[in-house]
């Protein structure tokens, strides 16, 4: 089936930071767009690194985009004659929107949308396990590690050039300047062990 005539779906775009999710999802966007499909693009708001009118990927792809904070705005923008919903960076929202793409794609719309699957600790990132059991497609992007050259599926958050810890918070909004492309055997980060002081209990009698 030729992409474009994807109709009443979900598709993903994953991976890693640096691996080319966003450039993707635009040349999705504008290959359709130039077959005169209409189409929406929405950002999490949250997602400041560049104009929050665009969708902006690292290599300098744009196209407009409407700013939200929460999923269920998408509805109260949805144009009833779109073709296609796009959505980027999905991992930011919380589990409302998932209930919006599955009912966007059973209306016969089809949703294209991308997300780091991976947190930078490694683990599944927030809600994107669900919006990868929803889809009909999946896309898995990898990136180049910046340690070994080898392909890059996790993403590395660094603090002052320096692993960043386990427990920091999950979302920090950077470019280059905090994050690098790893891959699983180059991919660090710092547990802090906790230390039981026995004398800090009292014992009974």
């Amino acid at each position: 089936m030729n992409l474009v005539d994807r109709k009443g779906c979900i598709e993903v775009i994953c991976g890693p930071m640096f691996s080319g999710k966003t450039e993707a999802l635009i040349n999705r966007v504008k290959s359709a767009m130039a077959q005169d499909k209409k189409v929406q693009v929405f950002k999490p708001i949250i997602d400041d690194r560049y104009n929050p009118l665009f969708v902006n990927s690292h290599n300098g792809l744009s196209i407009d985009a409407i700013s939200i904070k929460y999923g269920t705005e998408i509805l109260q923008f949805l144009d009833k004659d779109a073709d296609i919903i796009a959505i980027d960076e999905i991992q930011f929202f919380e589990k409302d929107i998932l209930d919006v793409i599955k009912a966007i794609a059973k209306s016969g719309v089809r949703v294209i949308t991308n997300g780091l699957d991976l947190d930078f600790r490694g683990e599944p990132f927030g809600l994107m396990p669900y919006v990868l059991a929803l889809a009909e497609y999946i896309d898995k992007l990898t990136s180049i590690c910046a340690i070994c050259g080898k392909p890059a599926t996790m993403t590395q958050r660094l603090v002052n050039d320096k692993p960043a810890k386990y427990n920091e918070p999950i979302i920090l909004i950077g470019a280059s300047d905090s994050y690098e492309p790893r891959c699983r055997n180059c991919h660090e980060i710092i547990k802090e062990e906790k230390k039981i002081e026995l004398n800090q209990y009292s014992y009974a009698k």
